[in-house]
């Protein structure tokens, strides 16, 4: 890597010169691993991912030509013309309703749009009218119903640009931007298809295709659209990002790692953005560099599957050992000029690294708490589920500094069983966020967090589960640098208590720092709970230097009846 410019990139050190080095390192890292004709790239490993080695090859080659798209490099996309002329010529699968090869056609076709000039018009007329045809197929082929309804859609950008069955794709187009529609929840937010799916998919998915698809076609109206959804999504996205430059450890697919960088770029690139240069170009270096400096990439050079360094309880059956070159992503923002002012600014900071702040996010129902003395930033999960992908959806809370455990972090456990299905989001404000849940043996279970700081007051109603029920509330999982803590304030022995004759409230302070010596959870907020023999509590939390606020947790019928209760700040 080039030395680093504490002058100009005054939190990270890195310019383009770096963005531009990781890129030819990891196109160069990946060569060696291509098949003679350059159609598939075999990267090692033992880790298959359930479509096998041969979609593993594909997703090799089209991830890493995406790379090499927004690189510009002629000299390694003539490599990746040889392997499209060989595998058109029937070494590729085909792609099929709901099957990987759609996945990678859409990187294909999307790379081909970005460099027509390089690489497309070069081509000779019948490796043309094959690749035409062999990704024509993903214009009829049915998606999953997710982000995956973009893929058709981008794919039919491509072919309707070089006129190759224009009333199809033109029709892949609008249904695909149809299907997502159902999905937009407001203020820049998607659910990655039915469902509370909540995750990085926003971004490099759900926002990246429509958006590239209207700036490339140099549609104002799609633009205007799409890129203001973006824009709005980016005030809350850019909160997601630690002061060490870690993005937050939620969600499916965090193999994919710098990727998350791929909308504070694409902002830029498109002039719909609220971020300034600088702190767009500070984020997503911070971000690239978090994981270089963390064994991302091994001696080989080779991006591993894992988070920092390999780790296969960030992994999904679909995770092959090419998936993570979907980081690629990330390089969007090589498409942007030298003398573009992204480049040009002075890193200027980012919300982590301002102040203080404890910020709801209105669609998802979380709650985002950032201490700028650590970098730390916590979300606290009171809105996205995905059981598919647990424990990386149903936590009650992640953060950028920790990985959620097999012990179950960050959970109630009602009679042993950690359950959490059914997530109702019950609002979000200043400092608070509630939820409701199905928990062990049916129960239901009523969850508010109140924080200020890096404390944090966790009330939880267990409603519907029988008298005696043990119930055992987690906090946060220790890990390198940063300190947890989890003490008892209402009805719990340490972090266990039982349920009583009625729903039963149990509270606890928790907290994660990374400050050595924080001033003790029992100083920094009191909390006082009152109505218990009614069967509506009362929840006071008070801080030593700010307001103090109650929360009533209620049956809204006059009955202990777990489906009628509910949290309100009074």
């Amino acid at each position: 890597m080039p030395d680093e410019d504490r002058t100009l990139s005054p939190y990270t050190g890195y310019t383009r010169a770096h963005w531009e080095a990781a890129a030819d390192s990891l196109l160069a890292a990946v060569a060696p691993y291509a098949t003679e004709n350059g159609s598939l790239y075999h990267l090692p490993g033992a880790h298959t991912s359930w479509s096998g080695r041969l979609s593993d090859g594909l997703e090799g080659y089209a991830r890493t030509l995406l790379l090499a798209a927004f690189r510009r490099d002629e000299k390694a996309l003539e490599r990746y013309a040889d392997g499209l002329a060989a595998g058109t010529a029937g070494v590729w699968p085909r792609v099929e309703d709901r099957s990987q090869p759609l996945v990678e056609a859409a990187s294909i076709a999307l790379a081909l749009r970005l460099t027509r000039p390089l690489l497309w018009d070069r081509l000779d007329d019948g490796v043309r009218q094959r690749a035409a045809a062999w990704l024509g197929d993903a214009l009829t082929a049915e998606p999953w119903a997710c982000n995956w309804e973009l893929f058709p859609v981008t794919v039919g950008g491509f072919l309707a640009e070089i006129g190759h069955e224009p009333e199809a794709s033109r029709a892949a187009i609008d249904r695909g931007l149809e299907r997502i529609e159902e999905w937009y929840v407001g203020d820049g937010w998607y659910t990655d298809g039915p469902g509370r799916a909540f995750d990085y998919y926003n971004g490099w998915a759900m926002h990246l295709y429509p958006v590239l698809h209207a700036w490339l076609a140099d549609d104002t109206r799609l633009l205007d659209l799409y890129g203001g959804r973006l824009s709005r999504h980016l005030t809350d996205y850019a909160r997601l990002f630690g002061g060490d430059g870690a993005p937050m450890r939620q969600g499916r697919s965090l193999t994919y790692r710098f990727a998350t960088t791929a909308p504070l770029w694409l902002g830029a690139l498109t002039g719909r953005t609220p971020l300034s240069p600088g702190e767009t170009r500070r984020l997503a270096s911070g971000a690239l560099r978090h994981f270089l400096d963390r064994g991302a990439v091994d001696d080989r050079g080779l991006l591993t599957l894992g988070w920092h360094g390999p780790d296969e309880t960030v992994l999904q059956g679909y995770s092959g050992p090419a998936s993570p070159y979907w980081a690629s992503k990330a390089f969007v923002g090589l498409l942007l000029p030298p003398d573009h002012e992204v480049w040009t600014a002075r890193e200027e900071p980012g919300p982590t690294d301002r102040a203080d702040a404890v910020t709801p996010v209105g669609p998802p129902n979380w709650l985002l708490q950032t201490t700028t003395s650590d970098g730390l930033v916590r979300l606290h999960n009171h809105g996205s589920e995905d059981v598919r992908y647990d424990p990386y959806y149903t936590r009650l809370a992640y953060s950028t500094a920790t990985a959620p455990s097999a012990s179950y972090d960050n959970s109630v456990l009602v009679g042993d069983d950690p359950s959490r299905t059914d997530i109702e989001p019950l609002g979000a404000g200043d400092g608070w966020a509630a939820s409701r849940h199905t928990g062990g043996g049916g129960a239901r279970v009523v969850n508010l967090v109140v924080a200020r700081g890096a404390v944090e007051v966790r009330a939880h109603l267990v409603a519907g589960a029988a008298p005696g029920t043990p119930v055992r509330v987690t906090g946060w999982p220790e890990d390198d640098g940063v300190h947890a803590e989890l003490l008892p304030a209402h009805n719990l022995l340490d972090s266990a208590g039982v349920t009583g004759p009625a729903a039963t409230l149990f509270v606890a302070l928790a907290r994660l720092t990374g400050e050595p010596d924080p001033l003790p959870l029992t100083e920094s907020v009191s909390v006082d709970v009152e109505g218990e023999e009614q069967g509506e509590y009362d929840v006071r939390v008070s801080w030593p230097s700010g307001p103090s606020t109650c929360f009533r947790f209620r049956a809204s019928d006059g009955r202990p009846s777990a489906s009628s209760w509910s949290v309100k700040p009074r």
